[in-house]
């Protein structure tokens, strides 16, 4: 796609350079991508990515928060579905499964390794991590209040495990492109039963 089409206005124009931004820096890092592979991926001027963004960084942060409100937002959204326990667990993991179908970069992007771990990319990465956090927080709570455990290191450690578990298994997810969405959902359900029960459903 080519951002750089004359006649475009330029909140459409910036969109553009965002969304390809997300899919170059996603696939590549944040470490091996430049100014110069955007643009060309977006088909227009390194002068024009840095008039609009100022810099690499400025660029990536934009990226940054397009991805993370992407992600962000289908947590949410399948939050507010009132789905409890493990229940929520799984409905969570085929909202994302599902959203992430056609743009896998964007969970690479929010969860690059090689990415500033100071400065405003550092800030916006903490920012979207506190709203998981929450998010992750309220999901575990309704889980124990299942039992009537109310401990709060307990809640703790068990919002440590689900997150650890959650971006496990959308990695190797990601890392199995031919296992769809709807495999993928199927055989969290199958793994969480295991766990639970000891025993194969």
């Amino acid at each position: 796609m080519a951002a750089g089409t004359k006649g475009v206005a330029r909140a459409e124009r910036e969109a553009q350079i965002v969304e390809v931004a997300c899919r170059v820096f996603g696939e590549h890092g944040y470490a091996a991508t430049s100014v110069a592979d955007v643009a060309a991926a977006a088909g227009i001027s390194k002068p024009l990515i840095y008039q609009y963004f100022g810099s690499k960084d400025g660029l990536y942060v934009a990226a940054l928060r397009a991805a993370a409100a992407v992600l962000v937002g289908e947590i949410e959204r399948t939050a507010a579905l009132g789905a409890v326990g493990i229940d929520r667990a799984v409905v969570t993991l085929d909202g994302m499964f599902r959203v992430l179908a056609d743009r896998p970069w964007l969970w690479r992007l929010v969860f690059d390794a090689t990415a500033p771990r100071e400065g405003e990319v550092a800030a916006v990465l903490a920012e979207h991590e506190q709203r998981l956090v929450v998010l992750g927080s309220d999901g575990v709570g309704d889980l124990l209040a299942l039992v009537g455990n109310t401990d709060p290191d307990d809640l703790s450690a068990l919002r440590a495990v689900w997150e650890n578990t959650f971006r496990t298994l959308v990695g190797w997810w990601l890392d199995h492109p031919d296992v769809t969405p709807e495999a993928m959902s199927a055989r969290c359900q199958r793994l969480f039963a295991v766990v639970l029960s000891g025993s194969v459903p």
